[in-house]
């Protein structure tokens, strides 16, 4: 294969849903992998790297207005890049159903467009829209439909999850325990910044809904060395919890950070995110289990 032959393989099946994952040294994303854009591609581009300096009113205003050039431009490896990228910031807060729904069909336009050996990951970047921002699609690909049956297995499991963790003083928090309160869990990391975004909002809301029974479990796979520093100058004053080897996060099945999931008193699942929440959307996660 030559070297652009592999280019475009690795364009088209690059991951389309960017849940941060840890950086590893020496290891380029294949993410980061630019092909040669036109004028119009290289703008777009340029605009979807600045969305997380915007404050959320201009956040959604610009992502509705880059979904809609996305979905505009011809069939090729630039829109497949610029998808890419666009499918990794518009959960990253209240994008709205009708620009969720615009990247979904975006999507499933560009998916029937490749050869079946380069559908899943796109496949399954849908399959999280479809499930989790509850947009439609339709697409009947099987590699779609085996995407949504693994989130729903996911999704089991997460129902009837169990965990002890100690928390940054060493205080064990079971959330088998919290029966009558209302749990958010919430996996995050000091260097993803969209984790760092919500965390005022957390905060805010643990303020003020705790007296009514919220517990913020925030789980991290860092060392203590590393997350107590950035709590305490973040001034954060909910439940941080250690998880070094990871394995509560293999239980939720978090590949990607940030991502919550709420309990209700009963200890019933009755809503969770795959990325970053504004405080709106973290008020309507809480309402559905009755705060």
């Amino acid at each position: 294969m030559t070297t652009f032959g592999l280019y475009l393989f690795l364009a088209a099946t690059m991951p389309a849903i960017h849940a941060q994952t840890a950086p590893r040294d020496g290891v380029v994303p294949l993410s980061q992998i630019r092909p040669a854009l036109n004028a119009e591609e290289k703008a777009i581009d340029g605009r979807l790297g600045q969305l997380r300096s915007l404050p959320d009113d201009e956040w959604t205003t610009a992502v509705a207005q880059l979904a809609r050039q996305v979905q505009q431009l011809p069939m090729g490896v630039g829109k497949q890049w610029l998808l890419d990228g666009l499918s990794g910031r518009v959960t990253e807060g209240d994008a709205g159903l009708e620009t969720l729904q615009v990247v979904a069909d975006t999507i499933a336009q560009v998916v029937r467009s490749l050869p079946s050996n380069q559908r899943a990951t796109l496949c399954d970047t849908l399959a999280y829209l479809v499930r989790y921002e509850h947009v439609s699609a339709s697409l009947s690909d099987p590699l779609y439909r085996a995407a949504l049956a693994r989130l729903e297995a996911d999704d089991r499991s997460r129902e009837t999850a169990e965990f002890t963790l100690s928390d940054l003083e060493g205080r064990q928090w079971a959330l088998k325990d919290l029966r009558g309160k209302v749990v958010l869990v919430n996996f995050w990391a000091t260097w993803c910044p969209p984790c760092r975004k919500e965390m005022p909002d957390l905060q805010a809301l643990y303020e003020r809904f705790s007296p009514r029974g919220l517990v913020v479990l925030a789980i991290s796979d860092e060392t203590a060395s590393k997350v107590e520093p950035f709590v305490a100058a973040g001034k954060y004053t909910y439940p941080i919890l250690l998880d070094p080897g990871r394995k509560v996060h293999k239980l939720f099945s978090v590949e990607g950070i940030p991502k919550s999931f709420v309990y209700n008193a009963g200890g019933k699942l009755v809503a969770q995110a795959i990325d970053r929440r504004t405080a709106g959307q973290f008020l309507a996660m809480l309402q559905q289990a009755g705060l």
